[in-house]
């Protein structure tokens, strides 16, 4: 038994495991040998890295039960820059000293059971050297399962607290321990990491890890040793690694690692002594970030006296900008920023005093102190605008950047609120608006992190809300919803339901603009409360009461909550009963983009939008532009990680034809983030009033006084509330609304007023004028910090890695602009006089614009640099020094400037990357390297190879008859490329000569980058890359003294070419009668051998159109310059696939295919039936690619109905014969017709020089001094026919024996076709292009056939043609355009578009070997057309295609109404028939408008049903129109109007009776009336675009709502057509009118049981009844709404007109009397 207990003890006692923790005995001293590398490299360690390595010595020593000490002995720090295997560590012993001075002193910290506690550093120690104690101490932190070999935890550390895995290898043998653990530094609960200028960047909490473009990952090795006394700590490893992808590549990614290694040493007895200063508790283990100055990414400043080195900083700022050294400037503005974030508020006002009267330093100042971003240079900035040290426009560039860029905390909100009532600020409204919208802005950033945001931040935009409502200032309540919009506190929700109707009954007499602010102010709180602003834009969604805009706005911000599916359902089945169409189609429109969204972040949205879509019929698919709509582009690289949306949302108001709301937005994603990089939105109203005659006093006439009587008679009728015009407008960036505008009718006034003193437009013109005359003369600087980014997050070793950016731009312009007009500006000036004046101008301008950025990925301190540097730049200069004489009564202008004198670089890019070493100690000693070895590239010369003479390759670009003043060719410098571990070397120059002008302008391209490693944007980044554009001089025979442009205009354009010609030919005199100076002209231009030349070439192509070539191929060049292979391939290759030469069979196919065409009817089914048989065998002889239409099967062939959409043929309009209709079988006839037409084209032998003098004369030459001049000169003719208009424009060399010549041809024949081309080369024959356009019929459609033929165009345009042609298949596949593989002719390419329908058409586009093609593709806006009436060719009908085509997208926009016998079309376009009640009279259309403007009624006389009359009343005119005898008679005001027609009115309006055909029109435009026609049995009204949503009456209200067509005049919608008639009808006294009829409520004859009790009903909008004393003879049953009441209820139809504000409990068919029979009635006498 005994044994058996001793062995259980022993079990027990080797069950127990050791404690692994390590222990620090007292009275012991532990010495530790530490040293830390860091390393910032690529993945291939070939190229250039850059590292910093520390070692010391480490003592730690226990002074109780938890403390203990530390110091860090001799530590010594290093630099590496340059190669692993090349360069070594280079000590930094200043630095080493400087880090000693703090790390040597004595550090406490607590540490129990493997845990680190608080740490206690000594006063005033840097913040740098307690992290890097940190860093040590972060080797020490253990956590130990005694239960477990194999866990995980969460663990705090230097990094925060991340989950944690240990692994515990015990060595109980030996008493040793190995432990290793890892951390994954993406998966952190709490993480230490700080992020500077990134408040508007969205993170993507719900994005998988992937997606993230920084990953880290951290291992530890601890080896262990215990006996008795405990655990000791041996040796203790980390490798920390972070991998950075910018482009999110997985291979293209930049390396960070850090490793340490802490080795145990010995011990020693004395323990650390105590410290004997005041030690202060720094936090834990955590890492602290400073909350000094954080150094920039820019190279390292010793501060030391801010104030000086401020001065002499700014003073080199502004003698390198000066010198023209803009990358030192940029450079030195970014250590100004740096600068002033250290200065005090007393040395910024030192500097303020020394430089304020100072024009060049202002601009710079100034911007450095809003960038700066400090409390003191907010406070300074404040205390300047206070005192009104800067003017309105200084003020209002700098206070946006300053709010954008200050740090928000306490301070710097206080002063910001300061800004709010500051009394300069509250003069001025654009500062107010900047200075409010920007505190909203820097709320949101200071609350963005915290889930509630203090009240008393809120404060101020919340007391500006409520002072706003109390005072009724429309103009303040939007100003205070953006700012509150911009704060997005959830807190703020309170106050915005106040503005909107459907929680706030106040707010329903706000304006609607009112309304969208409120919901728009919702979308930044539902980044913080999607749930609660989900809930409010759902309900204000569902409120059919609120205008549709506002609703369109609540859709747009409940999707931006990201709805789940349920709600998103609700939302969608809601549209299925929407009472409004635009609403409807927006929402539609809107989940249709979103389903379409490839974006990850919005997968869920998407997937919810593309089953709730299907909920819906495609009848909103359908709706047209008229109708709003959102536009979505977007793309997005699942592999890259990155994408965009472009979205714009269209909201239609019913009152506008055009969108009244126009909001566009462009949003970025990156790895798991998004950001709203800028929106603009553009909102209109009423602003048809400015397309409209003024000053008209409608409501002076008695037409506004009868309308306002009728009123009372129509039950429930209210004109529409005024609207003025207004126009506004707002922009914002990074999310931040930054400025809006608001102009209305009285605010132009205003800034007229303050221009001129005068609200009338004619001062403000002569103001300007005067203006001009003065001449403009300065130099203007803006400096701009364009971002600072920066994202910090700590390493192993204590030092920070920081992923920085900053860039800054710098904007500058100097002009000395002198102007001379003559005669001069008088007091009594009129515009009409500057058509009359001599103006001079003698400009110099000098614009530049260059912008510095600068990347950097690794340690950033104040102490040292380490790591990579990117940066790039971007320089534009331009020197623009000209005389200019404009001469406006002779038509007349010259520029003159100066010729190039020395090389200017235009245009550059360039980007660099370096390795960098720097510290502080040891500023001007930074270490730099390339990122590749030097040496192995041999060097490259860049001399260009001067090419002396022109190819002889006929389709070369360089041709020896071109004159100089064109080109001497494009020549190029051998390309080099070079591939070695040295990287990729690249380099090209192109260069083009103008000799002529004494200047060549060269694209130099350089790159040297890594893809040879790896082919990624990263390794294409890491090197150096270069792009400029230089314009240089060009050696000439003589000098240039200056380039001239004249161009002269009118009569004297052929004489001004005589006098500018050369010499001999001015000798000839320039008083010859016109033939002799039109014979000199042409032999100026040489136009004599450009039309001989031409003949030949017309004869030589028409013989050879007869045979038939071999066609060479895509793009080919011909050897001879004619159309032969064009039009003949055509024939062949669409005949039937076989090469060309078998007439016999083409002759075949031609017959036939016109036997076809001549049975062909007038619709596509019937006349692709009668061939598609032959059709479709022929396309499978000639295609054996498969069409998805056409398989090659002929059993398949012979029962297809319709032909495929490709296989049609286009007829133009002035073609006789009818033709075939299938393309493959007549193609024969129809191209070469069409061909023969382009040849006619290219060379059309008239003059128009012959006839016509030229219209327009352009010179530009270069003036030599001992030389004649040299240049081009241009002249353009035109021709204007009956039913032909042609142009024709020659240009040519001034001088010299070259025959080179430019020649261009247009023509316009009868209205129906374009034809065009253009020529140049030798005597215009070397190179040709014609293009044609042409109205016609496809099939039975009318359509439009564009054409475009090319015979032989340089090397450069096939290239490039090439190029378009690779990507045109993939750009059709995603569009969703269909394909075909077929052979075409091989220089021609056909676009035909079919109008299939007013609202579809077919598009085939057809290339050499491709054809593209798509049917039935939606139009935005009707179009008329007339489908079954053949195109004509009489001369009455051709002006008609032309002009239907033109301005069918203005007519489409007018609404007509029309009355034929009882069926009736409203403006809307609805359809319904309606027999009127005789001799009563209907509101046919009336303006609802507050100015009331016209009244037009119709009634059915009873003599006869199928006449009508009409009464039109127009300012103080009553216009009758009705048939008598069988006559049209007219009456104006009662009297019977005279015969001799057309009749004018003599108001301020104009009104025109006339007749036209059977009838009569009015017209009466300024009225809303485009046109009335009426002819006794038709009524047609055209209403003016701009009366769109102020109509109301039968013909409806003109505002598109189909569904909404029947309203009464209350608003309520009728139940059927003859209840909506009904109600339009006007009540008449009894005694004194014909119409017998009038409106009653009625009450339901039937027994109801309403909610289970008897009941009563009356209905809810009155019934048409027969007046008291008649009876009804003629009934008709009509579908009314019912009220009901219980029956014992009092209520009653007593007084009471109408119960449209009652509930309409049930609906019940009635009869309504529509004739009556009356007795005599006792009427007054």
């Amino acid at each position: 038994m005994k044994a058996l207990i001793l062995a259980l003890v022993f079990a027990l006692v080797e069950g127990q495991k050791q404690d692994l923790e390590p222990v620090f005995n007292m009275g012991k001293t532990y010495l530790y040998s530490y040293e830390t590398i860091i390393f910032h490299e690529f993945t291939d360690r070939s190229l250039a890295m850059a590292g910093v390595r520390l070692t010391s010595k480490v003592e730690i020593s226990r002074v109780s039960h938890s403390d203990h000490l530390l110091q860090i002995r001799s530590p010594k720090l290093e630099e590496h820059n340059g190669f692993l295997s090349l360069d070594p560590f280079i000590p930094s012993p200043k630095l080493s000293e400087t880090i000693a001075a703090c790390l040597s002193q004595t550090f406490k910290f607590e540490y129990t059971e493997g845990r680190v506690g608080s740490i206690f550093v000594p006063e005033d120690c840097p913040i740098l050297c307690t992290n890097l104690v940190r860093g040590v101490l972060n080797l020490l932190q253990i956590t130990i399962k005694k239960s477990q070999n194999a866990y995980e935890l969460q663990e705090a550390g230097i990094e925060g607290i991340c989950r944690t895995r240990y692994t515990i290898q015990d060595d109980s043998k030996n008493n040793r321990a190995t432990i290793s653990k890892s951390k994954d530094l993406t998966d952190c609960q709490d993480k230490a990491v700080k992020n500077l200028g990134m408040a508007y960047i969205r993170p993507c909490p719900t994005c998988p890890l992937k997606a993230r473009n920084i990953k880290g990952t951290v291992t530890f090795t601890y080896k262990m040793k215990y006996d008795n006394s405990g655990t000791s700590l041996t040796s203790a490893t980390s490798d920390q690694v972070y991998q950075i992808s910018p482009f999110n590549e997985p291979n293209g990614v930049a390396v960070m690692e850090a490793r340490q290694e802490l080795s145990l040493v010995g011990t020693k007895r004395p323990p650390i002594s105590a410290p004997t200063s005041q030690l202060q508790k720094q936090g834990s283990l955590r890492y602290h970030f400073s909350e000094e100055l954080l150094q920039m990414p820019i190279p390292l400043i010793r501060i030391k006296t801010p104030d000086l080195q401020l001065t002499e900083t700014l003073r080199q700022l502004v003698q390198n900008n000066e010198k023209g050294a803009t990358k030192e400037a940029s450079a030195k503005f970014l250590q100004m920023v740096q600068l002033f974030r250290v200065a005090t508020l007393d040395q910024i006002e030192s500097l303020w005093l020394q430089f304020v009267n100072e024009l060049p330093y202002r601009p710079w100042f100034l911007s450095a102190i809003c960038a700066a971003g400090a409390t003191d240079t907010f406070r300074f900035l404040k205390q300047k605008i206070h005192d009104e040290k800067l003017n309105i426009w200084e003020a209002a560039v700098t206070l946006p950047l300053a709010f954008h860029f200050v740090t928000p905390n306490k301070q710097t909100l206080e002063i910001a609120s300061t800004f709010l009532t500051c009394p300069q600020i509250q003069k001025v409204l654009i500062h107010r608006i900047i200075v409010y919208l920007g505190y909203g802005s820097m709320v949101n950033k200071h609350c963005a992190q915290a889930l509630l945001c203090p009240n008393e931040l809120l404060q101020p935009l919340h007391d500006l809300a409520t002072e706003a409502t109390s005072k009724g200032d429309a103009k303040e309540m939007s100003l205070a919803l953006k700012a509150i919009g911009n704060a997005g506190e959830p807190s703020s929700i309170k106050r915005i339901l106040k503005f909107l109707p459907t929680f706030s009954s106040a707010a329903a007499s706000l304006p609607n603009r009112i309304h969208a602010d409120a919901v728009l102010a919702l979308r930044k709180i539902a980044r913080k409360d999607p749930a609660k602003v989900r809930e409010i834009t759902l309900q204000v969604f569902m409120d059919s009461t609120l205008a549709p805009t506002v609703r369109m706005a609540a859709c747009v911000v409940l999707f931006e909550t990201k709805p789940a599916l349920p709600t998103v359902s609700a939302l969608a089945s809601s549209l299925l009963t929407e009472p409004s169409l635009q609403v409807a189609s927006f929402a539609y429109s809107h989940m249709k983009t979103l389903a379409a969204s490839k974006i990850p972040q919005l997968y869920k949205l998407s997937a919810a939008c593309n089953i709730a879509i299907k909920l819906l019929g495609p009848r909103l698919d359908r709706l047209s532009y008229r109708y709003s709509k959102v536009i979505q582009i977007s793309d997005y690289s699942s592999h890259y990680q990155a994408g965009a949306i472009w979205r714009v949302y269209l909201m239609n108001s019913p009152s506008t034809m055009f969108p009244s709301d126009i909001i566009t937005k462009v949003r970025g994603y990156y790895a798991d983030t998004a950001t709203d990089i800028i929106e603009v939105a553009f909102r209109s109203q009423s602003l048809t009033k400015f397309m409209r005659k003024q000053n008209i006093p409608f409501a002076e006439y008695d037409t506004y006084k009868t309308l306002k009587e009728l009123g009372k008679s129509l039950l429930g009728w209210k004109e529409l509330p005024p609207e003025d015009p207004l126009v506004s407008a707002y922009i914002k960036v990074l999310g931040q609304e930054i400025a809006f505008v608001d102009i209305d009718k009285d605010a132009i006034q205003q800034m007229m007023m303050s221009l001129t003193g005068s609200s009338d437009w004619q001062p403000v013109v002569k103001k300007v004028v005067e203006e001009v005359q003065r001449g403009i003369s300065g130099r203007w600087t803006l400096p701009v910090l364009v971002g600072e980014v920066r994202h910090i997050v700590p390493t192993v070793a204590g030092l920070p890695l920081e992923l920085g950016l900053c860039g800054a731009m710098v904007a500058q312009a100097a002009a000395d602009v002198d102007v001379k007009i003559s005669p001069p500006v008088s007091d009594n000036f009129r515009p009409s006089q500057l058509w009359e004046i001599k103006m001079d101008i003698h400009a110099d301008i000098r614009p530049k614009a260059y912008f510095h950025m600068i990347a950097m990925m690794g340690i950033n301190t104040q102490y040292l640099q380490s790591g990579f540097e990117f940066h790039a730049e971007f320089s534009a200069n331009s020197t623009m020094k000209f005389d200019t004489r404009i001469n406006m009564k002779e038509k007349n202008l010259k520029i003159e400037t100066l010729p190039c004198h020395q090389e200017v670089e235009l245009a550059a890019v360039r980007s660099e990357v370096y390795a960098i070493s720097r510290n502080m100690e040891e500023v001007d000693a930074e270490k730099k390297s390339h990122i590749f070895p030097k040496g192995e590239i041999s060097n490259i010369s860049y001399q260009l190879q001067q090419s002396t003479e022109g190819s002889s390759k006929p389709g070369s670009w360089k041709q020896s008859s071109i004159p100089n003043v064109i080109s001497k060719g494009y020549q190029q410098g051998s390309e080099e490329a070079h591939h070695s571990s040295a990287g990729r070397f690249y380099a090209r120059r192109f260069c083009k000569k103008f000799e002529s002008l004494g200047c060549s302008t060269c694209l130099s391209l350089k790159s040297h980058n890594s893809a040879f490693l790896r082919n990624t944007y990263l390794h294409k980044l890491y090197g150096e890359f270069e792009a400029k554009i230089i314009l240089k001089p060009v050696h000439t025979d003589a000098d240039i003294d200056k380039i001239q442009l004249e161009v002269q205009a009118g009569s004297k354009a052929t004489s001004k070419i005589i006098e500018l010609s050369s010499s001999d030919l001015k000798e000839e005199g320039a008083t010859s009668p016109h033939e002799d100076i039109q014979a000199k002209l042409k032999k100026i231009l040489g136009i004599e051998n450009v039309f001989t030349a031409s003949n030949k070439t017309r004869r030589r192509t028409k013989r050879i159109n007869r045979e038939y070539g071999t066609d060479t191929g895509l793009w080919a060049e011909h050897s001879t310059p004619h159309l032969s292979s064009s039009s003949s391939s055509s024939a062949a290759s669409s005949a039937d696939g076989r090469e060309p030469g078998d007439h016999h069979r083409k002759d075949e196919i031609r017959q036939s295919g016109r036997k076809r065409g001549s049975k062909s009817s007038s619709s596509r089914s019937s006349s692709g039936s009668s061939a598609s048989s032959k059709a479709c065998s022929s396309s499978s002889q000639e295609d054996h690619s498969g069409d998805r239409h056409c398989s090659g099967d002929s059993d398949y062939s012979t029962q297809q109905a319709n032909p495929p959409v490709y296989q049609l043929l286009f007829k133009p309009a002035d073609e006789q014969d009818t033709g075939g209709e299938i393309l493959n079988i007549s193609i024969s006839s129809s191209s070469s017709a069409s061909d023969e037409d382009i040849s006619r084209a290219m060379s059309q032998p008239k003059f128009l020089g012959d006839s016509k003098p030229p219209i327009l004369a352009a010179v530009l030459r270069a003036i030599h001094r001992n030389k004649q001049p040299t240049g081009l000169q241009l002249v353009l003719y035109t021709d204007s026919q009956p039913k032909r208009w042609r142009i024709q424009m020659f240009g040519s060399s001034i001088t010299g024996p070259s025959r080179w010549k430019l020649c261009a041809d247009a023509s316009v024949i009868n209205y129906q076709k374009i034809s065009g081309s253009l020529k140049w080369g030798k005597d215009c024959q070397d190179y040709q292009v014609a293009t044609q356009i042409a109205t016609g019929q496809f099939a039975a459609y009318p359509a439009m056939q564009m054409k475009l033929e090319w015979l032989k165009v340089p090397s450069i345009i096939r290239t490039t043609a090439r190029w378009f042609y690779s990507f045109l298949p993939g750009a059709a596949y995603l569009l969703g355009f269909s394909q075909r593989q077929q052979l075409g002719p091989s220089h021609q390419a056909t676009l035909v578009m079919a109008l299939t329908s007013p609202r579809t058409c077919d598009v085939v586009f057809k290339l050499p070997e491709l054809t593209i093609y798509d049917t039935a593709i939606s139009l935005p806006l009707p179009v008329p057309s007339h489908q079954a009436t053949p195109i004509s060719t009489s001369p009455s009908s051709d002006w008609k295609v032309f002009s239907q085509a033109t301005l069918s997208f203005i007519e489409s926009f007018k609404g007509r109404c029309t009355v034929f016998q009882n069926k009736i079309t409203t403006f809307n376009g609805v359809e319904f028939k309606y027999s009127m009640p005789a001799n009563c009279y209907h509101v046919l259309v009336q303006d609802c408008s507050p100015e009331l403007k016209f009244l037009v009624m119709v009634k059915r006389p009873a003599e006869s049903a199928d006449l009508t009359a009409i009464n039109v009343r127009l300012a103080s005119h009553v216009i009758d129109m009705y048939v008598s005898n069988g006559l049209i008679q007219l009456k104006i005001n009662g009297v019977q109007a005279p015969r001799d027609l057309p009749y004018t009115s003599n108001s301020a309006a104009s009104m025109l009776i006339s007749s036209e055909k059977k009838g009569l029109t009015l017209k009466a435009p300024d009225y809303g009336i485009d046109k009335l026609y009426y002819d006794g049995h038709r009524l047609e009204i055209q209403a003016a675009f701009w009366m769109a949503g102020k109509t109301c009456g039968i013909c409806g209200k003109y505002d598109a709502e189909i569904d909404r067509e029947y309203q009464t005049p209350s608003g309520y919608l009728a139940k059927d057509a003859v209840s909506f008639g009904h109600s339009w009808i006007i009540s008449e006294d009894p005694c004194a009118g014909a119409c017998k009829l009038q409106h009653q409520l009625v009450k339901s004859e039937k027994p109801v049981s309403f909610e289970k009790t008897a009941a009563k009903c009356f209905s809810v909008e009155p019934v048409l009844r027969c007046v008291k004393g008649c009876s009804a003879t003629e009934t008709v049953p009509v579908s009314v709404g019912f009220h009901c009441v219980p029956a014992d209820s009092a209520l009653s139809l007593d007084g009471q007109p109408r119960l449209d504000q009652k509930s309409e409990d049930v609906v019940s068919s009635v009869s309504a009397h529509t004739a009556c029979s009356c007795r005599l009635q006792a009427c007054p006498a």
